[in-house]
């Protein structure tokens, strides 16, 4: 191994080594101290991600730092870092303790970073079941609330099964074409070479796995029980490191595949119109704020799949723009809810009537999230939906497109009613105030200042992104 290819291995490494200090420091010097070694290594990830390295692949380990692998090693890595805020003083309240927490979020964003570095389908699926994995103990980690652990073992479950299509797929595509390279597989397949039928079915089976990942019907099942039971700062890792993997994977496999995304382009459509038509109609009927905005990622992921459809340059850019925004919005969202909820979980949307004048930070950052999802100008959720709207139109899908705008009309509803609830509804009996952590605050603002950010001045953003897809 060459010191290059250490470089490119630098990010994983510096997760690893923060991975091992956690678990050590809980044993020697127990209490908190776990959030801040995972703190220090998240934000180190992120920053020797944004060096330019000496060579960009290191094609005997499966891995490639490049420019669009960088990029999301910055998205995951931050993303970990805000989550580990927001659990600091909701793990606290909640008697979550001990450093299997923080380890176990260090090695979802393990897998993460090897999935956006994997050039073969090997690390594929070792990143996609490692980020998987920790997400099985993270869902289940509350002991203290009988729905986390059954969200842990439902989510298990179905994750089993979902990685069994994954690895069936990869086990047919590389019985059809003869190699585990990303690239060389796709390029077999358009070609001609090797046995195609065999190498097609191969990727309807991961494609099967990869919609479970994303939460696209009909592999949405998990979603809206996971999202209730779970701890609400795992459920906003959950909602956008573990989501943006699975779009990560699908954008290397699709662009992989080329003009041959045509093969592709029916069942995606499907899955574009059913989650963006179910997720919608069902999150109209929600009581639960965490099983409302289950729904709702459920549609959201729809719209995105919408883009993913046209197989255009356009179409991924607004792929990307729209993983950083959901993620941020996602990030305010759920920060806020974890924020809100005391040693009792804050549950049904009623308990949150009047909470934006007792409890005005928490209640405007919610309220903040919840136009942003709705795609309310100004806000970074607009210019998302703006972009693949856009893309989708430019790339001939006009009869999708429309539909997704009148789903998206319809989600207005449930978002305005959680608005309509923090600040024009009367709260039931006495709610004490309170405020937010500075831990927080600051995760929160960090959020919240993306969401405003991008939605008046997405230019720099998009245009890095039409960097790394060279």
């Amino acid at each position: 191994m060459t010191m290059a290819d250490v470089w490119a291995f630098m990010p994983l490494l510096i997760i690893a080594f923060g991975i091992l200090s956690v678990l050590l420091m809980g044993a020697f010097v127990p209490g908190r101290s776990g959030t801040v070694a995972g703190m220090v290594a998240s934000l180190g990830s992120a920053f020797w991600a944004l060096q330019e390295p000496p060579q960009t692949a290191a094609p005997p380990l499966g891995i490639a730092f490049t420019p669009f692998s960088r990029f999301f090693i910055v998205l995951f890595s931050l993303t970990a870092a805000i989550v580990l805020l927001l659990s600091h003083d909701y793990n606290k309240r909640r008697g979550i303790g001990g450093e299997e927490y923080p380890a176990a979020i260090l090695f979802a964003t393990f897998g993460m970073v090897v999935l956006a570095t994997a050039t073969n389908f090997l690390n594929l699926f070792l990143g996609l079941e490692g980020l998987t994995f920790a997400f099985y103990i993270l869902t289940a980690i509350d002991r203290n609330c009988s729905g986390s652990g059954e969200a842990g073992l439902k989510y298990l479950l179905q994750g089993a099964a979902s990685a069994a299509f994954v690895a069936f797929g990869i086990a047919l595509l590389y019985a059809g074409v003869g190699t585990l390279e990303i690239q060389a597989a796709m390029n077999a397949v358009m070609a001609g070479g090797g046995n195609v039928p065999i190498a097609w079915g191969g990727w309807g089976f991961l494609l099967i796995g990869l919609a479970f990942k994303v939460s696209l019907v009909p592999a949405h099942l998990w979603t809206p029980d996971v999202y209730q039971g779970a701890p609400t700062p795992v459920v906003a890792f959950l909602s956008t490191g573990s989501k943006a993997a699975g779009l990560v994977a699908l954008v290397l496999l699709l662009t992989a595949l080329g003009s041959g995304s045509e093969m592709t382009r029916m069942p995606l459509w499907w899955l574009s119109l059913l989650s963006m038509v179910l997720g919608n109609l069902a999150a109209l009927r929600q009581r639960n704020l965490n099983r409302m905005l289950a729904y709702s990622s459920i549609a959201q992921m729809g719209y995105v799949t919408l883009a993913l459809v046209t197989g255009t340059r356009e179409g991924f850019s607004a792929v990307i723009l729209y993983a950083v925004i959901y993620t941020a919005m996602n990030l305010t969202a759920f920060g806020a809810i974890a924020s809100l909820s005391g040693e009792k979980r804050m549950d049904e949307i009623n308990e949150y009537r009047g909470l934006g004048f007792s409890r005005p930070f928490q209640g405007g950052m919610l309220a903040l999230a919840m136009f942003s999802l709705a795609g309310i100008p100004p806000t970074a959720g607009f210019m998302g939906k703006f972009a693949i709207f856009a893309a989708a139109l430019g790339g001939g899908e006009t009869v999708l497109a429309v539909l997704g705008i009148v789903t998206a009309v319809v989600s207005v509803y449930y978002y305005l009613r959680i608005v309509a609830t923090l600040y024009m509804q009367a709260p039931e009996g006495e709610e004490a105030s309170g405020g937010a952590s500075f831990p927080e605050v600051a995760a929160l603002c960090a959020a919240a200042f993306v969401i405003l950010l991008l939605g008046v001045y997405p230019g720099p953003l998009m245009d890095v992104i039409d960097a790394i897809l060279g």
